[in-house]
């Protein structure tokens, strides 16, 4: 396609007609973009270069606000960058910024443009490609242009060495040996007196610190001038941010820097640079009592301030310093408690971490109760924080701080029935894991189970399906510790469990068939198969058992409900609900739904066949068939009986991996090898006869076509059917809205008014957070159950040296191996004593030279004149007695003077610096 007309070029819209057009386009947003695009797109291949710069701008306008890809125009934004005119450099380099990246084909070819504009004249074309060059170097790059980047360094233009200082950061990360060449010139820069270059130096060293900080001791004495000497706030605060660093490095080096930090917290009024004093001292100089003194007086004058950015800056210092100092949260806990009030979310949050910092053994119960009060009465959002807060906290360690189990199974049941509660997954993990881990609890477990089972509420909430699925397992694995086992089956088996995902139904199921065996086992095999046997009663033959295995003989704790006997009766009424509530799943897609409720219902039809079917006629066949249901009862009991524990975390990882098997094999490939394989249909059974392959492809087809139109035939009378009978079916997409006459759990209306109670919840929080003695617990903790080496996390695999690595070790290689890198201030600073060493050294070694060469003389004359007179057996005889005497002596004198050795051995070997090495001047130490 040709470029446009000059006419076009003339009448070409700008950018303000583009956004004019935009705002008052009639036509539909996109529409006027896509037409928009067309136009660019055409103007953009003028060989006009104002036109084409015009295009590129509105393209880039577009790209910004609304997205559209722009990479079809690299090669002209190219083209508009060869333009002599400042302008079009400006909106090239823009459109470069914005759309280049490394896999950009075109990329290498902007290397000669950034090259001829880094050295050209004008100060504003250098800095519109130093900008570009931070934005989109890769390793080609910042190969090629740093020699230009090191001559910016020390341009005498302060507006373009603040920009070249800027670019060293990106320069040093996609090419590390450019720290061996512009190193030397950014530390000069340290000592630049202009508030912006030393800025922009300092950012540099800042950043680089956050990665290795090691590296940069040798410079502390310049940010120590820096600190002590600057007026700019900000440069104060990047300083600061490199002491607390260094100081944890260096023990010596804090002593020298934490009275200028703490006069600055005494001088300053910038509230930015005191907080940064503050977070430095809290952080990196715990350890001084009277900085530390200082900067929580600091914090409690955050804390009182009525502008909440600042009271979220004291609540987020003394969330950092509770970790080493907790007695400072505990002089300022009536701030935090009614911080929980707060109308900004973030400060709510940040006094929530407060609180949960000052959790013990001792005040778990009394604060998690006072913060469940908190989420009751509060918006989504903050009483999930406050949920997930009390999991995580109480979950700590293999739970910790938790002395009573039961009272923590209690709190997850009652942070359940939370009507914002959407922590399903945590709730589910932790009930599932108490009670694999405690024993003691399990009782108290069943309960909070049969609870949260019978709750019809609770079915409609999606966010609590998860926790029905852990009440519904904990009822069926333990279901000897449960008052009343039919409760149970009607709760499992109840019509509104068919609001459940499949999932949710095949865990619902499961429990049932364990439950279902239990009552069995009881009523045939412990009771006998005529009389009825109570449930308590069974209870009481688990008691002995109970205790061997270290469980508290008492089943029910707290209930006064007595449990009904498991009769015949019982049993007949049990079974017939079974195939009640579970022959509408025979018909389920869903496979595992589908496949629980077969086995459930054929082992209830073969109980039925064999124990409840005999007539008074047969009795010998009756008793046969009694015995044999009695033992199917044993065996599938026996098999359910069977007790699960935690597994670890790594036990995956202790598998052997089987000979031949590789699991690092790409299977993407897989389509395309077996794309000529036909896999047979699912009404096509081969059983190896080829000839009959037609036959018996042409019946499956017939078979395919009958069942479609039976189908299509079913659907239609299903759907008039729905459509007359809508109110008996349940929901099947979500958008349909789910009836539900049931009333939600703790409605939130029957609360009350959220500020009721609040001082009465602040007295009480403030209650629990004063320090008690430890009280005598009634029973001791029970036994939780730890794996070996499995509550621990598996240990990350080794990583490949980074960048990063690279930059630091050529840092140190420069700083800890010449002293010339180092500024003057800092090489005057040196001690004389070891220059003096280093010097004694140097002469050592020329001596060393001299006495080498007068050796290497001596041993040459000698073999020569023993060669001379070789001829003579006398003179032979006594040169190689002296050459042996000779010999031994120089071995005696270089273990005299092992020096000499050691340095011709570390003049020939490679310079090593250990990285541990710091050298920092006497004057901070």
């Amino acid at each position: 396609m040709s470029g446009p007309s000059l006419m076009d070029s003339l009448f070409q819209r700008t950018l303000e007609d583009l956004i004019k057009g935009l705002r008052q386009q009639l036509i539909g947003e996109q529409a006027f973009i896509s037409k928009a695009l067309e136009e660019i797109r055409k103007e953009i291949k003028s060989t006009d270069l104002s036109t084409k710069s015009t295009a590129l701008l509105k393209l880039c306008y577009l790209s910004n606000l609304h997205f559209h890809d722009m990479s079809f125009a690299a090669f002209h934004a190219l083209e508009v960058l060869s333009s002599p005119r400042f302008s079009h450099k400006k909106i090239a380099y823009h459109a470069i910024s914005l759309s280049f990246h490394d896999s950009t084909p075109v990329l290498l070819l902007i290397t000669n443009h950034l090259r001829k504009d880094l050295t050209s004249t004008n100060e504003f074309e250098v800095s519109l490609s130093l900008q570009c060059l931070s934005r989109i170097a890769n390793v080609d790059l910042a190969r090629d242009l740093t020699p230009e980047v090191f001559t910016l360094l020390s341009s005498n233009k302060l507006y373009v060495r603040k920009r070249a200082v800027a670019v060293v950061l990106r320069v040093f990360e996609k090419y590390p040996d450019s720290v061996r060449v512009c190193f030397k010139r950014l530390v000069e820069n340290l000592e630049n007196y202009d508030p912006q270059i030393l800025s922009a130096v300092v950012g540099v060293f800042s950043e680089l610190a956050c990665k290795d900080p090691r590296s940069y001791l040798p410079l502390a004495p310049e940010f120590y001038k820096i600190l002590v000497d600057s007026k700019s706030n900000w440069i104060s605060i990047k300083v600061l941010k490199i002491f607390a660093k260094l100081a944890p490095l260096e023990p010596r080096l804090a002593n020298r820097v934490v009275e200028p930090i703490c006069d600055i917290m005494r001088k300053t009024g910038a509230k930015s640079l005191l907080f940064e004093c503050v977070r430095t001292v809290v952080t990196s100089f715990s350890e001084y009592e009277s900085a530390v003194r200082l900067a929580v007086g600091k914090i409690r004058e955050f804390l009182v301030d009525e502008d909440p950015n600042l009271k979220y800056l004291g609540l987020h210092a003394l969330s950092i310093v509770a970790s080493k100092h907790l007695w400072v949260v505990s002089e300022n806990k009536e701030v935090v408690i009614k911080s929980l009030s707060d109308l900004d979310p973030n400060i709510k949050i940040e006094s929530l971490r407060l609180v949960m910092a000052m959790v013990s053994e001792h005040n778990v119960a009394e604060i998690s109760k006072v913060l469940v009060n908190y989420a009751l009465k509060s918006d989504p959002l903050f009483c999930n924080e406050i949920l997930g807060s009390i999991l995580s906290t109480c979950s700590r360690n293999v739970y910790e701080i938790i002395v009573d189990f039961d009272w923590y199974v209690s709190l997850l049941g009652e942070m359940s029935r939370i009507p914002h509660c959407q922590m399903g997954e945590e709730i589910e993990n932790q009930l599932i894991d108490i009670g694999l881990r405690v024993k003691d609890v399990r009782p108290e477990l069943v309960r909070v189970a049969r609870d949260l089972l019978i709750d019809p509420a609770l079915l409609g909430n999606s966010f609590l399906h998860r926790v029905l699925s852990a009440a519904a397992w904990v009822s069926g694995e333990y279901v000897e510790f449960s008052r009343n086992p039919l409760e149970l089956m009607e709760a499992l088996l109840q019509p509104r469990t068919s609001l459940l995902p499949p999932s949710i139904m095949a865990i619902y199921i499961q429990s049932a068939f364990k439950v279902l065996v239990f009552c069995l086992h009881t009523c045939f095999v412990r009771g006998g198969s005529t009389a009825g046997v109570s449930a308590s009663a069974s209870y009481e033959s688990f008691d002995d058992l109970s205790v061997e295995n270290g469980v508290d003989s008492t089943v029910a704790h707290g209930q006064t409900c007595t449990s009904a006997p498991i009769t015949n009766e019982s049993i007949v009424n049990l079974l017939k609900l079974v195939e009640l509530a579970l022959s509408p799943l025979l018909g389920s897609h869903d496979v595992e739904v589908q496949e629980r409720a077969r086995n459930l219902l054929g082992f209830v039809d073969l109980i039925k066949l064999e124990a409840l079917s005999s007539s008074g006629q047969e009795e010998n066949d009756s008793e046969r068939k009694g015995v044999e249901a009695t033992k199917i009862i044993r065996l599938v009991h026996d098999a359910f009986s069977k007790e699960l524990g935690p597994v670890s975390l790594s036990a995956q990882g202790k598998v052997p991996v089987p000979d031949g098997l590789t699991l690092n094999e790409n299977l993407g490939d897989l389509e395309t090898i077996c794309g000529d394989i036909e896999l047979p249909s699912s009404n096509t059974f081969s059983f190896g006869y080829p000839c009959e392959e037609k036959d018996v492809s042409s019946i499956s087809n017939l078979q395919i076509k009958e069942d479609s139109g039976q189908s299509n035939e079913s659907t239609s009378l299903l759907a008039e059917h729905r459509k007359r009978h809508g109110l008996y079916y349940l929901p099947s997409g979500k958008s349909e809205v789910i009836s539900n006459d049931y009333p939600p759990a703790n409605d939130p209306a029957l609360q009350g008014d959220n500020n009721d109670n609040a001082g009465d919840l602040v007295k009480l929080t403030a209650e629990s957070l004063v320090p008690k003695r430890k009280p005598n617990h009634s029973k001791p903790r029970p036994v939780v159950v730890k794996l070996d080496e499995t509550d621990e996390k598996p240990v990350a695999v080794k990583q490949p040296e980074s960048r990063d690595d690279s930059v630091s070790g050529a840092v140190r290689d420069i700083l800890f191996s010449s002293e010339d890198i180092l500024p003057t201030s800092s090489r005057s600073n040196l001690p004389n004593s070891s220059r003096k060493g280093k010097e004694k050294q140097h002469m050592i070694t020329q001596v060393e030279s001299k006495e080498n060469v007068v050796d290497d003389g001596n041993s040459s004359s000698r073999r020569r004149k023993d060669h001379s007179h070789g001829k003579e057996r006398r003179h032979r005889k006594k040169n190689a007695e002296e050459r042996n005497e000779t010999h031994r002596k120089e071995k005696e004198s270089s273990s005299n003077h092992p020096r000499r050795h050691k340095s011709r051995q570390r003049a020939e070997e490679p310079l090593k610096v250990p990285p541990q090495t710091s050298v920092i001047p006497d004057f901070l130490l």
